[in-house]
């Protein structure tokens, strides 16, 4: 293959220099002042005397008199402002559309290679893989863009968030018009008898040819009520998120395995998943509105974790094109919300009743922890608000500008900690008074510690008392009966806490005990005595009694990691002066861990847990689809570019890098970089290049996309940098020309076109837009991230 080609036919295409453009467009200030509110203010009062009337009336036109000529000033000075604002946004304008300099740009491909001119200025950026795509920058990269936008009302009429988690999902909506009600769905019957539920467990069932047959309790009662025989020819999967963060060769194609070994696409179980709360969620809606509701009314908004990268969140976008939430045509009716940076949005609201403060340190807001505070106690509290606050399904919004309360100052940082079922995601943000918009301090990380960390320490328990290959055998033939054991030992979970006394009891499934004794010919009380494991005892009513020591060794994997994981992250440059620490997402409910970071942290910042806390996500997802625009600057996750050709230089690129066409000399797999790891970028940032194609009539672009997690890295050779993605340009039919143009029908060179492609790193998700110049008409453009 040509070291230049990016098309799977050879096909090159030129580079051309992007545009440099830093104007921003300040917002026009609007200043009225009403007169007849004035009138109103100071209309007389009738019953009053004549002569009181008639002072009082004259002090009146007098003041009316002032007030027009006030009003008069304010207009005119208004106009002053707007005309010179739309002298400067015109400009703007005009500098942005400014032409391009045409220039050839090398299309490596062995056959046919296109040396630019003597022209071509040689930029010191990196570089890329020799049998790779090449293009040849004209000049050096320029900064990313800002394209200021506006705060502007939620153009839909009702905005649906759904929380997928590992362990639990649930949505919640609201309606533009009263944006302060976030209405939770309804509560799922399930669990614990009489118990209702805000979320329902992220678990799905097939039948045995494949097709959709339920979600959540429902699935999972009816999974457990059916025969052992017959439960082997049906597909429950559950805690299945995980695997897309697993998955480091994600595709459209990646399977997922059922409790029984089968395997199904996972992209037909999360669309699956997420056709079920789209069904549920609009009959709601529906129930709730006034007035009838089309689909492109709806906004959809779907949260997935921090530390989730590109291909992930394409993933669920496909995900919920394919579930029937949106269309693939109206993508921007489909929001990706990042799980801590929704938690943010909606915690940079609550007030100090609707929290529980853990910190060790004294305090002057009401809390004195110098004296005697039992964790416990304090924890009952803050449960028993959570259930109170069940009673209702409609959460209002306090209205402000972010203010936690008046211990929280302008330019405050704070932590935000979201501990899930499958991952733990960290971020940081500052709040930017007085808009109360959010800024991002350092790049979201966090890692797989949620909690299932604890359920896999839990079945590494079991195989050490009953043997490995037991276990396996036992999950693959009593697939029902395994999912029953965890459903127990994730309700007693919930319920340790440190200090506990009494150990925890988790009922064994009666085909557990039965077939271990088929299996290895004794009994599971022979088994856990042979084990020496003396934290762990068995029960006559045929229960494992975990003690509180067992417990500690089951959590203290987990929990470390993720105390680690914070103080790590409190200990970076940019972190330092962090005043809180916010502990959300279901983990966070577990006293364990929030005693665990309350020993750890509690005297560095305050350490604050929301009441909703299993909610906290799902409520700020709802307030991130009504205002997209609330964080205006994200930190990049990886660094991105582009294998370029540049100028070889003689000492500082290597000589295996040396490519010589037509007598000069070139320097191959330079990385011409778009942004940068952890480089702040603000919303609406955007970066340009502009590339003309190699042919005359050639309809496709394909650019291949790089990335690296670290930002010393020159070449796209270098460790750590792989192919991550394709930028797609599909060019529509050249706009005929006249008779006697260049190209036209009266002959000479073909023109060639100039595409400029736009991309978006500000946003949760990359985005790029592009554009032919000589035609002004929008290029079909897209970046696939699963075609690797």
């Amino acid at each position: 293959m040509g070291i230049c080609c990016l098309l799977c036919d050879n096909v090159q295409f030129k580079r051309i220099t992007p545009l440099l453009d830093t104007q921003q467009h300040p917002s026009e200030s609007r200043e009225t002042l009403s007169l007849a509110a004035a009138r109103q203010s100071y209309k007389p009062n009738s019953t009053r005397k004549n002569t009181r009337r008639r002072r009082v009336n004259t002090t009146y036109s007098s003041r009316i008199l002032d007030l027009g000529l006030e009003f008069g000033n304010i207009i005119e000075e208004v106009k002053k402002k707007k005309k010179g604002q739309e002298h400067r946004v015109a400009t703007a304008y005009k500098e942005t559309l400014a032409p391009v300099k045409m220039a050839d740009v090398v299309q490596p491909d062995p056959n046919s290679l296109q040396i630019p001119g003597d022209d071509l200025s040689a930029p010191s950026s990196p570089a890329t893989a020799r049998n790779d795509c090449s293009i040849t920058p004209v000049t050096p990269s320029p900064s990313p863009r800002v394209e200021v936008r506006p705060r502007m009302a939620c153009p839909f009429s009702v905005v649906v968030a759904i929380d997928f988690g590992t362990t639990s999902s649930g949505y919640a909506f609201s309606f533009s018009q009263d944006s302060e009600a976030i209405h939770m769905m309804k509560r799922w019957e399930g669990g614990d008898p009489g118990v209702a539920n805000q979320k329902s467990p992220t678990c799905l069932l097939l039948t045995p040819d494949l097709r959709f047959h339920s979600f959540g309790f429902a699935a999972r009662d009816f999974y457990h009520d059916l025969d052992p025989e017959e439960a082997r020819h049906w597909l429950y999967f559950d805690k299945f998120k995980m695997k897309i963060h697993s998955t480091s060769d994600l595709t459209m194609e990646t399977e997922l395995e059922a409790v029984n070994g089968r395997k199904v696409r996972a992209i037909e179980v999360f669309a699956h998943a997420l056709r079920f709360f789209r069904e549920h969620a609009l009959k709601e809606v529906k129930d709730q509105s006034s007035s009838v509701l089309e689909g492109e009314q709806i906004r959809w908004v779907i949260t997935v974790p921090a530390v989730w990268r590109q291909p992930a969140k394409q993933f669920m976008r496909e995900a919920a094109y394919l579930g029937g939430l949106v269309s693939p045509e109206c993508p921007e009716q489909l929001l990706i919300a990042l799980e801590p940076e929704a938690a943010s949005i909606y915690c940079r609201k609550l007030r100090l009743h609707q929290v529980l403060d853990l910190s060790l340190q004294p305090m002057t807001n009401g809390l004195n922890l110098d004296g005697p505070r039992p964790f416990d106690s304090s924890f009952r509290q803050a449960r028993e608000q959570l259930r109170r606050s069940r009673h209702s399904r409609t959460f209002l919004v306090e209205s402000g500008t972010g203010e936690l309360w008046s211990e929280l100052q302008t330019g405050d940082r704070y932590i935000v900690a979201d501990c899930g079922g499958g991952t733990v995601d960290l971020t940081v943000h500052q709040i930017e008074q007085p808009q109360g918009t959010l800024k991002e301090l350092y790049k979201a990380s966090g890692g797989p510690y949620g909690a299932v960390g604890v359920d896999l320490a839990f079945e590494a328990m079991l195989c050490q008392i009953f043997g490995e290959d037991f276990i396996q055998s036992f999950k693959a033939k009593r697939p029902a009966a395994w999912v029953d054991l965890t459903i127990a030992f994730e309700a007693r979970k919930r319920t340790a806490a440190p200090g506990r006394a009494n150990a925890l009891n988790i009922s064994l499934p009666f085909s557990f005990i039965d077939y271990y004794k088929r299996h290895r010919g004794q009994s599971v009380e022979a088994a856990l005595r042979r084990s020496n494991m003396n934290i762990v005892k068995w029960s006559s009513q045929g229960m494992l009694r975990l003690t509180q020591e067992a417990m500690n060794e089951l959590f203290q994997p987990t929990i470390f990691n993720i105390v680690k994981h914070i103080e790590e992250l409190m200990a970076k440059p940019e972190v330092r002066g962090v005043r809180f620490l916010f502990l959300v997402g279901g983990f966070a409910e577990s006293p364990m861990l929030q005693k665990a970071v309350q020993k750890a942290l509690g005297r560095t910042c305050r350490i604050i847990i929301p009441h909703d806390v299993g909610l906290t996500i799902l409520k700020g997802a709802v307030l991130f689809g009504l205002d997209p625009t609330v964080v205006r600057v994200r930190r990049c996750p990886l660094t991105y570019g582009v294998g370029v050709l540049n100028r070889f230089v003689e000492g500082r690129h290597p000589r295996d890098k040396l490519l010589v066409k037509d007598g000069r000399e070139w320097c191959t797999d330079i990385l011409d970089r778009f942004v940068s790891v952890d480089q702040s970028v603000a919303l609406g940032e955007v970066v340009r290049r502009s590339y003309t194609p190699a042919r005359v009539g050639q309809r496709k672009i394909i650019i291949n996309i790089y990335c690296s997690a670290t930002d010393d890295v020159t070449y796209i050779s270098d460790p750590g940098v792989r192919k991550c993605g394709t930028i797609n340009l599909d060019l529509p039919e050249p706009l005929p020309q006249p008779p006697g143009a260049v190209g036209g029908a009266g002959g000479g060179v073909p023109e060639r076109r100039e595409i400029r492609a736009t991309m978006q790193f500000g946003d949760t998700e990359i985005k790029v837009t592009a554009v032919d110049i000589m035609s002004n008409r929008s290029v079909r453009a897209s970046i696939d991230f699963l075609s690797n």
